[in-house]
């Protein structure tokens, strides 16, 4: 096996590591996976939760056990018929003393090597950072840093040489700028103590000499000159456009390639690269040269390239991309779209705008957002593209006169609406494709140009446009035409992902399950016949791209979503619950500020609620409520409004948690018996304050709310079970190649990380798993429902199927097929088709309100004549995969859905052997 048939995403750490991995090697095989897909195995900073904060690109972990556990795994693996994917990280590294690039940037400045490997831009407007690097890496400004004497000069006696400790963080000191020449060390030291005011001046000096400056962080994001990965102080870019890093990034992956240990790889962030489209031809390139070099039996296939990509909702993955496909985020969408009803929105959108007090659309709010964003948080990307701009404009007579001031008012403007992460413009010209999308938005930004300042601001605006599709080059301007692209796609990406994802995404609420990475809150719902039209797309064009319903990164869990896409279908009784609910909270719909906050935690309570959890569970209920407020406050402080990582309001958080807990009949208490803090345990986040919660308490209320919680949870429970198994299926059968996230094989009721990213119960599904394997008994575990093993059970008699036949899923065309009858919109029915053999899928949809608890059924006559049609060439006799049962088509080829969904609410089919 070198190809991937399925995999298995596992998130490795020091509490899992590579060896624990191994251990989980018999239980995936037997679940039908093909690979392993590792978050990344590179030596990160100690202690790292995720592996995406990289010290060294050329070494295996030794916290994950290094390569020697790398390789037992492998064997282990190829034992099975398995193989590895590899998620690698291109794009940034830690700003971290143990980076050894980083640390001889600091020690030399533009004279180390790595100095063009690392994004820095070396000559700033700021003459105080011309030749440096800004280091904001201190918790208050530096007068004070340096007077409390938490900055020092210290002596190495490992590496026999001085540095600077920085709470006792160490620094290097450019080689020539400490004389020590007639001093000891205790009286080189003593002349540098900070604690006396001529120590203090000497350090100063000292420290004015070094090739970076201490800098509080606060002031990163107005004055850094260094590319970060988002907003993160602590993950610098990586250049690997220069072809000495990227094969200093690449050394590990490509030798791991050639020499058979892994079969693929996923690559992070691609857009944050200053050429994607050339990085990923570059790579692929060098992995087809090591193909041939191989072990015997693993030199046949292509390697598997996929890209961390988020796709606009009408954007492609198009032939420009040397890549197999995406992670996954975009199927993710449609899958969960096409399970959501829009007939619901209007009334979710009422509920909303009564629960905000503002009728601002998701759009107008995104806008509203980006520039706030761009204002607060990229105030120094921003700059440094006007900058550019303003460069550009000066060395042509008919542009000059065009001021900065005038140019960050339109960049703003175009920035605020840009409607996708990037374009993909390149040193040889604009794609038509790139292009339209920039008309598009330069059209948009036009029709909200501010009164007074349209005539000129227009005409700017035209001018960035040409600039940008590359007209209007003046060969002497090619460097700096180049900045200006280079600095606007890399700008575009952290702009829509932090504006997007992690701010609107927790202040528009309307219905949590369509704020997912990957989607549009704007679009409730997706029509079966675009979700038919991109599964025949991607069949055609990328029939190995990765489908995903739940990442190390989604915003909730997958079942969580497809709970809460039953709202959708009953938006009006939810909409009345909740008013009931508010009333009970002592909320004012029209004036309450916390009144959208609730209905976001409303939303969580329903969607997240543990389907084994009583009302009357005390400690359930303290357990479930610990990692709710977990999220609560992470939401708080992602929304900006209240509450933020840069300013943590804990007193609004407290308030806010003790709300839930008086939801939920509990004393605020319980937050503190276990895990009450929060972490900001992802790679993407940066703790700023080490503030804790106050010590207030609040008197719980009776435990009606929660008692209603549940009783509501227990009437769309069925619905969204039925949804979520709905969900396991298309992702095994639609083209592409399904990702199983660690644990989700069973019910995955997970939020935001690091609730996403606990210990998975192993022992559980290899139980579950066996119980399968003796037995399939299908009805009985659809009465058992609430336990998942019915999820479980599915995900492996499918994954049996694509591993019997895995030309048909890697390679088969898709076909819509035809529904007639009075539930045609209810029935998602396609087939797939490579030579002789196929497969017919059909699920159904929206049908919330009548979906049963008993087995997850449907009353007697629901789907009445609603009948499904089978190709000519197949209408034999077609097998049910799960019980072997024959199914006959009638004479006109039809097969009715009540026949199909005789014993289960899905079925999947193949033609019968004689």
């Amino acid at each position: 096996m070198t190809f991937p048939r399925a995999t298995a995403r596992l998130q490795l750490h020091r509490e899992f590591t590579l060896r624990d991995a191994l251990q989980q090697v018999p239980y995936y095989a037997q679940l039908g996976i093909s690979h392993l897909y590792l978050s990344p195995i590179t030596t990160a900073r100690p202690g790292s939760t995720h592996g995406y904060d990289v010290i060294d690109p050329a070494t295996v972990s030794p916290e994950l056990g290094g390569e020697e556990a790398l390789r037992e795994l492998v064997a282990s693996l190829r034992e099975h018929d398995m193989g590895i994917v590899l998620d690698i990280v291109p794009n940034h590294m830690a700003a971290y003393h143990g980076n050894s690039w980083w640390w001889d940037v600091l020690k030399h400045g533009q004279q180390s090597r790595y100095a063009t490997w690392f994004d820095i831009d070396w000559n700033p407007p700021e003459s105080v950072l011309r030749g440096r690097v800004l280091a904001p890496f201190l918790g208050e400004s530096y007068g004070r840093v340096l007077e409390s004497g938490q900055i020092r000069l210290d002596f190495d006696e490992t590496q026999g040489e001085y540095r600077v400790l920085v709470y006792e963080q160490p620094y290097p000191i450019a080689p020539g700028t400490l004389d020590t020449k007639g001093q000891t060390q205790d009286q080189l030291l003593r002349a540098h103590d900070p604690g006396s005011e001529e120590g203090r001046i000497r350090l100063h000096e000292l420290l004015e000499r070094q090739h970076y400056r201490l800098a509080w962080w606060r002031t990163a994001a107005d004055r850094i000159n260094w590319r970060r990965f988002f907003e993160i102080n602590e993950l610098i870019g990586v250049r690997v456009e220069e072809q000495a890093a990227f094969d200093a990034v690449h050394a590990l992956p490509l030798r791991l390639y050639q020499e058979g240990l892994i079969d693929g790889l996923r690559i992070d962030h691609v857009d944050g690269l200053a050429q994607p489209l050339e990085y990923v031809k570059r790579l692929r390139s060098a992995l087809r040269a090591r193909r041939q070099e191989r072990p015997s039996g693993l030199s046949e296939a292509e390697p598997w390239l996929v890209v961390e990509k988020i796709l606009a909702f009408d954007e492609v993955l198009d032939e420009r991309w040397d890549v197999d496909g995406t992670t996954g985020y975009d199927f993710m969408d449609q899958v969960g779209a096409v399970l959501h009803d829009a007939e619901g929105g209007p009334e979710l959108t009422a509920l909303w705008t009564q629960c905000a007090g503002d009728s601002q659309t998701e759009q107008a709010m995104l806008e509203q957002v980006r520039t706030y964003m761009l204002q607060r948080h990229f105030a120094a990307e921003r700059k440094a593209l006007v900058g550019a701009l303003g460069r550009l404009a000066a060395l042509q007579p008919e542009t000059r006169d065009w001021t900065l001031q005038a140019i960050a008012r339109v960049l703003d403007r175009l920035l605020a609406v840009f409607p996708l992460y990037r374009t993909y413009i390149t040193r040889q010209g604009c794609d038509a494709v790139d292009a339209q999308r920039l008309k598009s938005a330069c059209d948009e930004a036009r029709a909200g140009m501010e009164p007074g300042r349209e005539a000129s601001d227009r005409e700017l605006l035209q001018l960035l446009q040409d600039w940008l599709c590359c007209k209007k080059v003046d060969p002497k301007a090619a460097d700096i035409h180049w900045e200006v692209i280079r600095r606007f796609q890399q700008l575009t990406p952290p702009l829509a992902a932090k504006s997007l994802e992690d701010t609107t995404f927790y202040r528009y609420g309307r219905l949590l399950s369509r704020n997912e990475v990957g989607s549009d809150p704007s679009v409730v719902a997706l029509v079966l016949p675009d979700f038919h039209q991109r599964n025949a797309w991607r069949a055609r064009h990328r029939p190995s791209s990765m489908l995903a319903t739940a990442t190390h990164d989604h915003k909730r869990g997958e079942d969580v979503r497809a709970r809460l896409a039953v709202l959708s279908e009953i938006s009006h009784e939810w909409a009345a619950t909740c008013r009931q609910w508010m009333q009970w909270a002592g909320s004012d719909p029209s004036h309450d500020a916390r009144t959208a906050e609730r209905l976001m935690l409303f939303q969580t309570l329903v969607g997240a609620w543990p389907m084994d959890l009583s009302s009357r569970d005390r400690a359930g209920l303290a357990a479930f409520a610990r990692r709710v407020a977990q999220w609560q406050t992470k939401a708080l402080r992602e929304a900006k409004l209240h509450s933020s990582w840069v300013e943590p309001n804990v007193r609004y958080e407290r308030e806010s948690a003790e709300f839930l807990c008086r939801a939920l009949g509990l004393p605020v208490s319980v937050l503190d018996e276990s895990g009450a803090e929060v972490e900001n345990d992802d790679e993407e986040k940066s703790a700023h304050s080490n503030s804790r919660n106050s010590s207030s308490r609040a008197v719980p209320a009776p435990r009606g709310l929660a008692l209603q919680i549940e009783e509501f949870v227990n009437q769309i429970a069925p619905a969204g079970a039925l949804n979520g198994l709905v969900q396991a299926l298309l992702r095994m059968t639609c083209p592409g190649v399904p990702d199983l996230y660690q644990g989700t094989e069973l019910w995955d009721f997970s939020l935001v990380d690091p609730d996403n990213r606990r210990p998975v119960d192993y022992s559980l599904r290899k139980n579950a798993l066996d119980d399968v394997r003796n037995d399939l008994n299908l009805a009985a575990l659809l009465k058992d429902w609430r336990s998942g093993r019915i999820k479980q059970a599915l995900i492996f008699q499918v994954l049996q199927l694509r591993r019997e036949w895995p030309d048909l899923f890697a390679q088969g065309s898709y076909v819509k097929l035809p529904v007639v009858g009075p539930r045609t919109e209810q029935i998602i029915a396609f087939m797939r088709s490579h030579g002789e053999r196929q497969a017919l899928v059909v699920v159904p949809r929206l049908c919330g309100p009548v979906v049963k608890a008993d087995g997850l059924g449907f009353p007697t006559g629901y789907w009445g004549d609603t009948a499904v049609v089978v190709p000519r060439h197949s209408r034999g006799g077609l097998q049910d995969v799960f019980d072997g049962v024959i199914r006959t088509p009638r004479y006109d080829g039809s097969v009715l859905v009540a026949e199909l969904f005789g014993e289960r609410p899905f079925a999947l089919l193949v033609p019968a052997t004689d």
